[in-house]
């Protein structure tokens, strides 16, 4: 049967299971468009293409599904770029299609045409010129394979617009051959024997539970395996979630603005165990010093991660919830008492500083608020965020008990990414209730994406804690520069007449009285909503490990509350 390009392209992704897409029309995708009528995927039209980007990639985090966004050439291309390096940094599963001009004008400088394959070469795990429509078929096989196989990543394919009109004999490839390509699934049987060995010598063992656990599903064996190790457990920031944060064995988050008995466990271990993680710059803290006294197991589905930052003893590769699935057949069950008590009586002692002890003078803590909202919705909620200290806040109070529920921008701290991303995972979950925690400055970036969430009666609750600071970059200024400011005091529009005006019901809360109702507010009301928290301007995320410091030296939040 004979299809054009373009039909062959849809035919292919409905077969891949693709019911929802993000993306925006031009020029050089107008046949796409056209030929999308005919097939049973539901069009999110966004209002600027870095959306479609956050949009694919929080409903592949929040389904488990390969994302689709899509654009036009040239500028509808270049926009997807920050999108596309944030969903390669964070592992995330999104095939973005967009339009080329016409095989025989490339290299002619045709007007919106730009090298998108040559830009984006970096930032995607691989991407594809498809020059005619015979090529359709088996590069969107290859693409949604490649995307969500292995560590998972983004694929980028540009189509060129004579292959969307032209046609070919279709033939729907039946499974996709990729000599170069084998994504290791389990470690050698010598390794694990000697993983296996450090693990009965160790007497103050630690896992690091990354965003791997997640994309691999081994939350459960995750659990197994530290139960009957007794061995406690701290999150990356893309690893809250996958172990709840309730249970005993869980020490929360690492790193930079982790705990601060978690960070001291981590310091102070004789062995650690690196499942999923990639042992970013946040996390450790200076590499000199980082955990010295520990032996060092990483299980890792990606070769190239490993001893890329982190020098280990035993290096696992494979798919992590199979290794695990191994090591719990041939781990005993080992008691850890002692260490345990000891990581208890820092937590004990950290706590008495935590803000959450500061009696109400009814000025809006960012802390405070975000754990008003984890009350609120009984910590069930989907929590997305846009990045800044209100992301740090978030990731500390609104603990998880449940994988999947929170999605934020980790290894490209990208501002934006809050609202667009709600949007996505809406798509995925409809009946979850979803909020996006942003920040005034992030929320400005991406604010325009309020209509498209109108236009598909979004679910999504938008809480934007307005500083009328870029309160990250304020916070290391007062920190590391004298408090000399530059350029982070800024002026933000009414939040609630902005929202008014893209059809958002909104509201502004500036006392603590106000919080509960107005939460509860946005809860019951249909639809997205936004409130506006104006906070303390000055505030400052605690704990924090000054760049270049070692990761058990934090400065700790004052004990007494900034005006």
């Amino acid at each position: 049967m004979k299809m054009t390009g373009a039909e062959i392209l849809w035919e292919c992704m409905v077969r891949e299971g693709v019911e929802v897409v993000f993306g925006y029309p031009g020029g050089a995708n107008m046949p796409i468009y056209d030929a999308m009528l005919n097939y049973p995927v539901h069009h999110v039209l966004v209002r600027h293409e870095q959306g479609a980007a956050h949009m694919a990639d929080g409903y592949a985090r929040a389904s488990g599904k390969v994302g689709v966004a899509m654009a036009t050439s040239g500028p509808g291309a270049t926009n997807l770029v920050t999108g596309i390096a944030t969903a390669m940094m964070d592992s995330s599963p999104v095939v973005f299609v967009t339009g080329q001009v016409a095989a025989h004008l490339i290299g002619g400088d045709a007007f919106q045409e730009v090298d998108v394959t040559g830009i984006t070469l970096p930032i995607t795990k691989h991407n594809y010129l498809v020059t005619r429509a015979d090529e359709v078929a088996e590069v969107v096989r290859e693409a949604f394979y490649i995307a969500r196989s292995g560590r998972p990543g983004p694929v980028l394919i540009d189509f060129c617009k004579n292959a969307q009109v032209e046609q070919a004999e279709f033939v729907f490839p039946d499974e996709v051959k990729l000599p170069g390509y084998q994504p290791p699934e389990r470690a050698p049987q010598s390794d694990l024997e000697e993983a296996v060995r450090l693990i009965e010598k160790a007497q103050r063992p630690v896992i690091l539970a990354g965003h791997g656990v997640l994309m691999s599903g081994a939350e459960e064996a995750l659990a197994h395996f530290a139960v009957k190790t007794q061995t406690p457990i701290a999150s990356t920031l893309l690893g809250l979630g996958a172990f709840p944060a309730s249970h005993e064995l869980s020490l929360g988050m690492m790193g930079m603005h982790g705990e601060v008995h978690t960070n001291l466990a981590i310091q102070n271990s004789d062995l650690i165990l690196a499942f999923g993680m990639r042992f970013d710059d946040r996390v450790t803290g200076n590499l000199k010093t980082y955990a010295s006294k520990a032996k060092k197991i990483h299980v890792e589905i990606d070769p190239s991660e490993v001893h890329k930052n982190v020098r280990v003893d035993v290096p696992l590769v494979g798919d992590l919830k199979n290794v695990l699935t191994d090591l719990i057949q041939m781990v005993d069950e080992y008691d850890h008492d002692e260490w345990l008590q000891q990581i208890n009586e820092w937590k004990v002692d950290a706590d008495s500083r935590s803000i959450m002890n500061w009696p109400n003078d009814d000025n809006l803590y960012v802390a405070h608020l975000v754990t008003d909202i984890w009350k609120a919705t009984g910590g069930g909620a989907i929590v997305t965020t846009d990045v800044g200290q209100h992301q740090m806040w978030a990731a500390q109070y609104y603990p998880l008990e449940k994988p999947n529920r929170w999605i934020t921008s980790g290894g490209a701290g990208t501002m934006g990414f809050g609202l667009p991303s709600a949007i996505g995972a809406w798509f995925a979950h409809k009946d979850q209730e979803i909020w996006a925690i942003a920040g005034d400055g992030g929320f400005q970036m991406t604010a325009a994406e309020l209509t498209t969430a109108v236009q598909e009666g979004a679910n999504v609750k938008v809480a934007i804690m307005n500083n009328n600071f870029l309160g990250m970059v304020r916070q290391w200024q007062e920190f590391f520069f004298e408090k000399r400011y530059s350029a982070v005091n800024m002026l933000t529009p009414d939040f609630v007449k902005l929202a008014e005006a893209h059809g958002v019901p909104a509201r502004l809360v500036t006392k603590r009285e106000e919080v509960n109702e107005a939460i509860e507010w946005a809860r019951r009301t249909p639809g997205p909503i936004v409130i506006e928290f104006r906070v303390v301007q000055e505030d400052s995320v605690y704990p924090m490990v000054p760049a270049g410091a070692s990761l058990d030296q934090m400065l700790q939040r004052p004990e007494r509350a900034v005006k």
